[in-house]
């Protein structure tokens, strides 16, 4: 089966994608963790890359000088998507910057920031995977459901009060 490499430039980004994990959890997919740095290990990130094999999806997260994202994206044929942290002198936007400016032909799906941008990562993983998989089709449109549904009892709550 298919799933999700999380990868990530330092530990410290873990508290900002912890919605990424509960999201994967809650659709029922499968998900490795990896660390590595396209600045401080390049080799050990070349290796990765590699390694990746030939299903699934790549979720990068990382802030600053966020090239990890790129550099993955460069080196493997699996969709990437990137997770901008704010962090540092620009508050993310260089984060942002690289993974959204990407030259042509090396895409890296970028989602918006920290938290949110991470639930949006694992559902946009959901969806990919989803493609070939109608056993994780079937949980995703029930999650999509329940969000729905999450709506209509906060708009029924509004009108009640």
């Amino acid at each position: 089966m298919a799933g999700v490499k999380i990868i990530i430039g330092s530990k410290s980004d873990l508290k900002n994608i912890e919605g990424l994990f509960s999201t994967l959890d809650e659709l029922e997919i499968q998900y490795e963790l990896i660390l590595t740095s396209a600045h401080r290990s390049p080799n050990r990130t070349y290796r990765i890359a590699k390694s990746l094999g030939d299903e699934g999806v790549v979720v990068v997260a990382c802030g600053k000088a966020a090239h990890l994202p790129g550099v993955i994206s460069s080196l493997t044929h699996l969709p990437v998507i990137g997770i901008p942290i704010r962090s540092g002198a620009f508050d993310g936007l260089d984060s942002l910057l690289s993974m959204s400016q990407m030259p042509s032909k090396v895409p890296v799906a970028t989602m918006g920031f920290d938290n949110d941008g991470a639930v949006n990562a694992a559902v946009l993983s959901a969806r990919i995977l989803a493609l070939s998989d109608t056993k994780l089709r079937k949980r995703l449109k029930k999650y999509i459901l329940e969000l729905e549904k999450g709506i209509e009892r906060d708009s029924e709550e509004l009108r009640g009060s």
